[in-house]
């Protein structure tokens, strides 16, 4: 899908979204399943994380319960991912933005803004530079995207959702109106479900809504910082430089695991034990990737479905198994559940940075070789001779690892 050319002085902002970017990764080695009905997670009792485009067209959906989306469509494969490898293909992605312009905002881990003024003359008009963009991830990477080009961030993104799957969309400075006033008010970048419905209560069903109303009209209905926020929405009128924000060689600012138990865990030792596991996985992730954080964050969900999270944050950022395991165990204590039976659990480190760079001080008594030390000798031998060759005795017992 794609519009009339743009001229590169007038629409020189790309936002470059993935494709069902988890299930893209995890297939993209598979082609018997490009067109089939693919999911990631939904497993036993677990809920979807990600669908591909044939699951969507039964109505299968991210956190829908996998025993749903099995009644919806009982052809669904379910797959797992690897987020090693998400990390490295998204790493990937970004080098690929980067050889067209290094003006890349990246959003999250499948999307970015670009602006392009500057690689015309090398690469042609936003248009091509977005065909060129696409075809480098389709071939490298054997996945695909959408772009969104137009004359700002907020229109591009717009863009790039018209887009799915597969496809450009640009949208000239003239065109700006004819397509955006018609979309419903919750297609602006930025509006959720909240204020959707709070804006549709007001009487604004659509973008156009917005744009023709009075700005001091606006002020005094939403105040002046959300009502002049919309209206430049509304109208494409945000203009902005790109801030380049988690450039090239900045790590995701936070990693987890999270697991749905087959059935609902009660006992502390069952699930301290699985916390563990968890840290694991979690910690060796960031070593891998060379980060530490210093946020720990636990989450618990119900049989109803009903979520906590608790998060602490420590004086050094860490990537030592145990001690995000330590601070874990002790969320869950002051959770003071009381034998209330849990149906998933998860464990996150937030606010990551390099590791290179952040030496941390001894506490006074502490040995300076222990914990991570052992972390690393652990992944050495399980890089050389698999994961499941070398794992912590309180794992071995349910045969976990």
């Amino acid at each position: 899908m794609t519009s009339s050319a743009g001229a590169p002085e007038v629409t020189p902002i790309l936002h470059v979204d993935m494709d069902a970017f988890f299930v893209s990764v995890a297939i993209r080695h598979q082609p018997e399943l490009w067109d089939q009905p693919v999911v990631v997670g939904g497993h036993a009792r677990g809920v979807v994380t990600c669908a591909n485009y044939p699951a969507r067209a039964y109505g299968i959906h991210a956190a829908m319960p996998g025993s749903m989306a099995r009644r919806l469509c009982p052809q669904l494969v379910s797959v797992r991912l690897d987020f090693g490898e998400v990390a490295e293909v998204s790493k990937q992605v970004r080098e690929i933005f980067r050889r067209a312009t290094p003006l890349v905002e990246v959003v999250s881990v499948d999307e970015a803004f670009l602006d392009v003024r500057g690689a015309t003359r090398l690469f042609g008009s936003p248009e091509q530079i977005a065909h060129r963009i696409r075809r480098q991830i389709a071939e490298e990477l054997s996945i695909t995207c959408s772009v969104g080009v137009a004359p700002t961030p907020s229109v591009a993104k717009v863009g790039s959702r018209k887009a799915k799957p597969d496809g450009v969309v640009v949208v000239r400075p003239e065109d700006v109106p004819g397509f955006l006033h018609p979309l419903d008010v919750g297609e602006l970048y930025g509006v959720g479900p909240s204020t959707r419905k709070r804006l549709r209560r007001l009487g604004f069903e659509t973008v156009g809504d917005i744009a023709r109303t009075p700005v001091p009209t606006l002020h005094q209905i939403l105040g002046p910082r959300l009502g002049g926020h919309l209206h430049r929405l509304a109208t494409g009128t945000d203009r902005r430089e790109l801030t380049g924000r988690l450039g090239p060689d900045l790590p995701d600012r936070s990693t987890g695991a999270q697991e749905t138990f087959g059935h609902d865990l009660s006992d502390r030792e069952d699930i301290v034990r699985e916390l563990l596991r968890l840290s694991a996985r979690v910690t060796r992730r960031m070593r891998r990737a060379g980060t530490v954080g210093r946020t720990i964050a636990l989450t618990v969900r119900f049989s109803d479905f009903t979520t906590i999270s608790r998060s602490r944050t420590l004086p050094d950022p860490t990537d030592v198994t145990q001690e995000v395991h330590a601070i874990a165990v002790r969320l869950y204590d002051d959770l003071n559940l009381r034998g209330r039976a849990l149906r998933l659990v998860g464990v996150r480190v937030e606010h990551l940075v390099a590791r290179e760079g952040t030496d941390r001080q001894l506490v006074l008594g502490e040995r300076e070789r222990g914990w991570s030390e052992a972390d690393r000798a652990v992944d050495q031998v399980a890089e050389r001779f698999g994961s499941q060759l070398v794992r912590r005795a309180s794992l071995l017992h349910n045969g976990r690892g």
